[in-house]
């Protein structure tokens, strides 16, 4: 006879998901806990949702309120389980997160297509108690009536089935899409026996790849002897690019990386077009000539400003990068190469260029970039800038993997906040790049009993280097400038006094200045007290040697205009997708990518370049028609800085007085306050990017 199914409470003693513990139980959670945990919420909320529609009143205690706490049950334990997805992934997970995912995003449309719920809104903003609201509140009520608009709330009929179905479809879409560039990632495996073609690469890499080539099974794998296993994961794929003296090699992973996604069943062509194409039909459906307006709605810039500021940097760093392609070119040329220089040549001969002006190397900098020293800098450098402490807190709570880190960030002794960090690639499981999302948010309303307030838990990931041996992860500088970038991004959410959960932390912000202050802290990776606060050998504690780091400095903007128009590139290809490509015609997204790059690219691309099939963040993360946030943000960031380059940034004292405006304003007010106010409040002016030029080394060109 079969067992009576669980009851609610039955299942909330047995699933991890639905327990109600402060933090997440990252270390048992399970693909077996998400279906009946994610369905048991999904029913707990459409009947809270029935309720709210009942008696919705223009309050804020009656409307704002309950739809704060409705949301926030789903959105820890979607939360938990889209987070593990990313960090552990694997088949069963997979199926079940694609099971549920179109029931979480049908309460999604639902709640944003609330005729009762919107009409409430309408009726606080417009009637007696407006006035009495705070500027974050107005700013939760807007954000909400903006959300309805966006979701669809007007929509009747077959308009609202469409929309809702796509809405949907894009979900899944985005999923596959993310899948397939994983498992493409994983599928590289170029296992080289023959020590002469690893030549170049160097022992950090080697020892890597003989790491990997362990884990799949080669017992005997050594960094002198080999076997050696390369990947398209960046920790592998980069030093091959950057040092393999085999052009072949360089050659094969280039068009392996380049390719990534686009054949067989992992194809993401098809997805591409399918996205573009059922994006464009929600615009149009909501009233918008095209997505590229859909996604502006709810940013600081408009088409036009995003477009103006790309032209500006696109002026500024042609030229110079058309200079620096040829001084490479000629370079390679004096070293005796012979050929044509090629894609898979250019990182590997600007790379030489850089040692020989600069005579310095990741390699050789490495042993003084530890990560457990550089975690000590970076914590000094925020108490030094923001007077608050970061104490490890390792053992204290759940997590999913043994090499993650956990830490309580702390003001006047008492916990403000909390933070994980998963430092280390793991291409078996664990999707590239790096992040940092809420695990839950500061809040009134959430605090447990007998708390004013709940504080909130981050989560930074990357994928740097693992430690190799008996030796710490023994960091790259651009992997040190990650590490302070996503800290950045920590910090914003954590050091919120924001304590309407709506828009505290990084809720509410404007998509295009979330970047600011992740941006900011990268800029004191170069401070001479900062670097010299952790950049010490970690074997004889001896301190980087002056000369290297005068060389650090002269190379932070070696190929800045290359840089520069790289990331301009990708922000025209986004905007012209997103915005004016019309799916379906002559012209397919790889011809758009080949036409921008006719003024973005000094290098024309391969005919066979297929990079759209694996830039994930404008298909499966948050920036379609957002990806110029990256420079918008880089121009608010350059002249944040700029306020402590203007006091002094050698002066503690100064140093500290800015920063401490820095934190009760960029850090303090969350999405409560509207971006380009929040600057000013800070600088005192509208920002402008003559500190962003100057900082790149472009202020002559742009001239």
């Amino acid at each position: 006879m079969a067992s009576p199914a669980p009851t609610a409470d039955e299942s909330a003693v047995t699933n991890p998901l639905l327990q109600a513990e402060a933090f997440p139980l990252f270390d048992v959670v399970d693909a077996t806990h998400v279906r009946p945990a994610i369905n048991e919420i999904l029913r707990d909320t459409n009947q809270q949702i029935d309720e709210l529609e009942a008696s919705a009143k223009p309050t804020w205690e009656a409307l704002v309120e309950p739809l704060e706490r409705l949301g926030d049950r789903l959105e820890r334990a979607w939360g938990t389980v889209n987070h593990l997805k990313a960090v552990k992934d694997n088949k069963e997970l997979r199926e079940a997160v694609e099971e549920v995912q179109p029931e979480v995003v049908a309460v999604s449309l639902r709640l944003s297509q609330s005729k009762p719920v919107y009409e409430a809104f309408q009726s606080l903003k417009e009637g007696s108690a407006w006035s009495q609201l705070t500027e974050a509140q107005q700013r939760i009520v807007d954000k909400n009536l903006r959300e309805f608009t966006l979701g669809g709330v007007a929509l009747e009929g077959a308009d609202r089935e469409r929309f809702n179905e796509i809405k949907k479809e894009l979900s899944k879409l985005s999923t596959k899409f993310s899948n397939n560039v994983l498992d493409a990632t994983k599928a590289f495996k170029k296992l080289i026996t023959d020590k002469a073609l690893v030549d170049g690469l160097p022992q950090s890499a080697l020892g890597l790849a003989a790491q990997q080539a362990k884990a799949q099974g080669h017992d005997e794998a050594t960094a002198e002897s080999g076997p050696w296993l390369i990947t398209l994961d960046f920790p592998s794929y980069f030093p091959v690019m950057s040092h393999a003296k085999n052009r072949s090699l360089r050659e094969e992973v280039y068009r392996a990386s380049l390719t990534k996604a686009s054949s067989g069943e992992l194809d993401n062509t098809p997805i591409i077009n399918k996205i573009l194409s059922l994006k464009q039909e929600t615009a149009k459906l909501l009233g918008f000539q095209n997505y590229g307006q859909v996604s502006m709605a709810s940013k600081m810039a408009s088409l036009e400003k995003a477009d103006a500021l790309l032209e500006e940097l696109r002026s500024a760093s042609f030229k110079p990068a058309q200079e620096e392609l040829e001084e490479v070119r000629q370079f390679a040329k004096g070293k005796g190469f012979t050929e044509e220089l090629r894609q898979w040549d250019v990182t590997f001969w600007a790379e030489r260029l850089r040692e020989a002006k600069y005579d310095i190397t990741d390699e050789e900098l490495r042993p003084f970039f530890a990560l457990p020293s550089v975690l000590e800098g970076l914590f000094k450098l925020t108490e030094n800038l923001f007077g608050v402490q970061v104490t490890a807190a390792d053992g204290k709570v759940p997590v999913w993997h043994k090499d993650v880190r956990y830490f309580c960030i702390k003001q006047d002794g008492k916990p403000r906040a909390y933070c994980y960090f998963d430092p280390y690639s793991r291409p078996a499981e664990k999707r590239g790049g790096a992040w940092m999302d809420e695990v839950v948010g500061r809040s009134k309303l959430m605090a447990l009993p007998g708390e004013d307030v709940r504080l909130p838990v981050a989560h930074m990931v990357c994928n740097q280097t693992p430690p190799v041996g008996e030796q710490p992860s023994l960091m790259t500088f651009r992997e040190v400038e990650t590490l302070f970038h996503e800290f950045g991004h920590a910090l914003q959410h954590m050091l919120t006094t924001q304590s309407e959960g709506m828009v505290a932390g990084i809720r509410g912000i404007e998509w295009d200045a979330v970047e600011l202050p992740s941006q900011f802290m990268e800029n004191w990776a170069y401070n001479r007290a900062v670097l010299y606060s952790f950049a010490k050998h970690f074997e004889t504690g001896e301190p980087l040697p002056e000369q290297i780091y005068q060389k650090l400095l002269a190379a932070r903007t070696f190929r800045s205009g290359s840089m520069t128009l790289r990331q301009v590139h990708f922000a025209s290809v986004d905007i012209e997708l997103h915005a004016r490509y019309q799916t379906g015609g002559s012209e397919s997204v790889f011809d758009v990518d080949r036409r921008i790059a006719q003024k973005t690219a000094v290098m024309p691309p391969l005919p066979e370049d297929r990079f759209l099939c694996s830039f994930s963040h404008i298909f499966a993360g948050g920036y379609s028609c957002g990806y110029y946030s990256y420079k918008w943000a880089e121009v608010l960031s350059a002249d944040a800085f700029s306020a402590f380059e203007e006091a002094g940034v050698d002066d503690l004292s100064a140093v500290q007085k800015v920063g401490q405006r820095f934190r009760d304003t960029v850090l303090a007010f969350g999405g409560g306050r509207f971006p380009g106010e929040v600057f000013k409040d800070f600088r005192g002016r509208e920002p402008s990017t003559e500190p962003l030029l100057r900082h790149s080394s472009l202020v002559t060109a742009a001239a």
